[in-house]
C-alpha cells in the first residue's frame, strides 16, 4: 500500500515547464539600424556645430534644409529624432527575451513610422523647400531597407491576422503622427487670428514704403506671413524666386542685394530674419498700442 501512495504521488506532481529557448538577435536589422545610427548621428553633429556636411554638394540643397523650421522638432534637430528611433530599432532587434512575433511586430511597427515620416520630410524637401540631403535619403534608403527585409522575414504566425486589417490598424496612427506632425512644422498651429491692428500694420508698412524679400519656398518667410494671419496678402512682400529655389532671382531682388530670406528693407536699411509685428511697428513709428483698441 505505502508503495503504491508514493508512486501515485509521485505521478501527480506537476511537470515543471520547459524554459522557452532565448531568441536569437536580429543581426541584419541590428546592422543595418548600426548605419543609421551612423548616418543620423553624423547628421546631428553637423546641425549642433553648423559644420557643412560631407554629403553634399555645393548645390544639393543641405543648408537651405537644414537653416529650414523643418530641420527641428520641438528645439532637437530631426536627425537627433531619428537616431533615437535607430537606437530603438537596435535594441529590439538584441532581444532574447521577445517571441520572435512580437520582436517582428516591435520591429515592422518602428520601421514602419521611420519610413513615412522620412518620406514625408523628403517630400517637403523636394515640394517646399525645393531641395534634398543626401544624408536625409541615405537614411531613407537604410528603413526601406529595414521595411522590406521584415516583409521577407514575416513569421509564419505573423501578424495574426488578415493583411488588410493588419495595415489597418497599425496605418492609421502613423498616417495621425504624420499630420501632426504637419500641422506642427507648417506652422499652422501657430497661425494668428484675423486683427485689425494687424491689417492696419500691414497696410502701413506697404505705405511707408517698407519692402519684406523672400521665395516660395523659404519656411521662415512663411512664418513670417503667420504672424499677420490673414492680413498677410497686404504685406508689401516680393517674391525673388518665384521659379524655385535654383532658379535666378528677379532683378527686384537682385538689384536689393538680398542674399538671405526674408529680407526687410526699412529706410534703406536691411533686417535679417522673421520679425515680430511689434518691431516693424518701431521701425516704421506705427502706433501700435493705439491700433490695438481697434481690435
Amino acid at each position: 500500500m505505502s508503495r503504491k501512495k508514493k508512486s501515485t504521488a509521485h505521478r501527480d506532481r506537476p511537470a515543471t515547464p520547459t524554459p522557452r529557448p532565448a531568441t536569437p538577435p536580429d543581426r541584419v536589422m541590428f546592422a543595418l539600424a548600426a548605419l543609421g545610427l551612423l548616418i543620423t548621428g553624423y547628421l546631428t553633429w553637423t546641425a549642433g556645430s553648423g559644420s557643412a556636411s560631407a554629403f553634399c554638394t555645393a548645390d544639393g540643397g543641405c543648408d537651405a534644409i537644414q537653416r529650414s523650421g523643418w530641420s527641428t522638432l520641438l528645439g532637437l534637430p530631426m536627425a537627433l529624432w531619428g537616431f533615437g528611433l535607430y537606437a530603438l530599432v537596435a535594441l529590439v532587434s538584441l532581444s532574447r527575451k521577445a517571441s520572435l512575433l512580437l520582436r517582428w511586430q516591435r520591429q515592422w511597427r518602428l520601421a514602419l513610422l521611420g519610413l513615412a515620416i522620412s518620406v514625408y520630410l523628403t517630400l517637403v524637401g523636394k515640394l517646399v523647400l525645393d531641395a534634398f540631403c543626401i544624408g536625409c535619403l541615405a537614411s531613407l534608403a537604410v528603413l526601406a531597407a529595414m521595411f522590406v527585409w521584415l516583409q521577407l522575414r514575416r513569421p509564419a504566425s505573423a501578424p495574426g491576422q488578415a493583411w488588410g486589417r493588419w495595415w489597418g490598424v497599425h496605418a492609421v496612427p502613423v498616417v495621425l503622427v504624420v499630420a501632426l506632425l504637419h500641422v506642427h512644422q507648417s506652422g499652422l498651429l501657430h497661425q494668428r487670428p484675423e486683427s485689425r491692428r494687424a491689417e492696419a500694420l500691414a497696410q502701413h508698412l506697404s505705405d511707408y514704403g517698407a519692402k519684406f524679400y523672400g521665395a516660395s519656398w523659404c519656411v521662415e518667410c512663411s512664418r513670417q506671413k503667420s504672424h499677420f494671419g490673414h492680413a498677410a496678402d497686404r504685406l508689401p512682400y516680393v517674391e525673388c524666386a518665384p521659379g524655385g529655389r535654383n532658379t535666378p532671382m528677379t532683378s527686384a531682388c537682385a538689384a536689393a542685394g538680398v542674399t538671405v530670406f526674408p529680407t526687410w528693407v526699412i529706410d534703406g536699411i536691411e533686417h535679417n530674419g522673421v520679425m515680430e509685428p511689434q518691431q516693424l511697428a518701431v521701425l516704421t513709428r506705427f502706433d501700435w498700442d493705439g491700433a490695438g483698441t481697434a481690435d
